[in-house]
């Protein structure tokens, strides 16, 4: 296999459906299927076979022309770009109604990437307690403090849009280097420190929009 494109200058779109190849590729390999070809991927997550084979290109040769893909290979390789090899810990930022969903959601391989760590003000019950799991709670106050003094580096944003910016800028400045957002927000963070966001109103409004009768390209 080629070396491959660094995935920093991956186009956004292709990044975003390096999960669904991996997830395919993985469970292809459970079904003791051993080699896959981009038609059959496609049928399976619903991408178009032009696009799936443009963006394993990017990639280098990662399947032979007649031949296909091997899934265990594949599986491999897209775990490797994913981090799955890699522990991740995650403090988690709001223990409202959704940061309590979220606390309790079982991640994809868990064992490798899992919430250690949550956070809201004073006047939430929880604080001072911990799950079922054994996930602590602390007090927001506590966050710097103890973020500095942990290897985590990913945090999820489950927070007021108001308060936002403010816990983003505490977190920065201990050291976290990725965010996945649920705030209706855009956030302001030095260049080399990533964000995701995910606005739910956006989304089902868009959801709505498809419902209405409007294709999707």
């Amino acid at each position: 296999m080629t070396d491959h494109k660094s995935s920093k200058s991956l186009p956004k779109a292709t990044a975003k459906r390096l999960p669904q190849y991996y997830r395919l590729f993985k469970s292809l390999v459970e079904e003791n299927v051993t080699r896959t070809n981009s038609q059959l991927i496609s049928e399976k997550i619903g991408v178009d076979a032009a696009t799936i084979r443009r963006d394993f290109s990017l990639f280098g040769e990662l399947g032979r022309r007649g031949y296909g893909y091997e899934t265990k290979v594949l599986r491999d390789f897209f775990g490797e770009l994913l981090g799955q090899d890699q522990e991740t810990h995650i403090a988690l930022i709001g223990v409202g109604n959704l940061g309590r969903a979220l606390l309790h959601y079982q991640f994809q391989d868990r064992n490798k990437m899992r919430i250690t760590q949550a956070y809201d003000i004073s006047g939430n019950p929880l604080v001072g307690t911990q799950t079922d799991d054994g996930i602590p709670i602390y007090n927001i106050s506590d966050l710097e403090k103890n973020v500095k003094k942990s290897d985590i580096k990913t945090a999820i944003l489950s927070v007021r849009k108001e308060n936002a910016q403010e816990v983003v800028d505490t977190l920065v400045k201990a050291g976290i280097k990725g965010f996945l957002n649920f705030a209706p927000i855009r956030l302001k963070v030095p260049s080399d420190v990533v964000v995701q966001s995910i606005d739910l109103t956006k989304e089902l409004q868009t959801l709505l929009f498809f419902m209405n009768g409007n294709k999707q390209e």
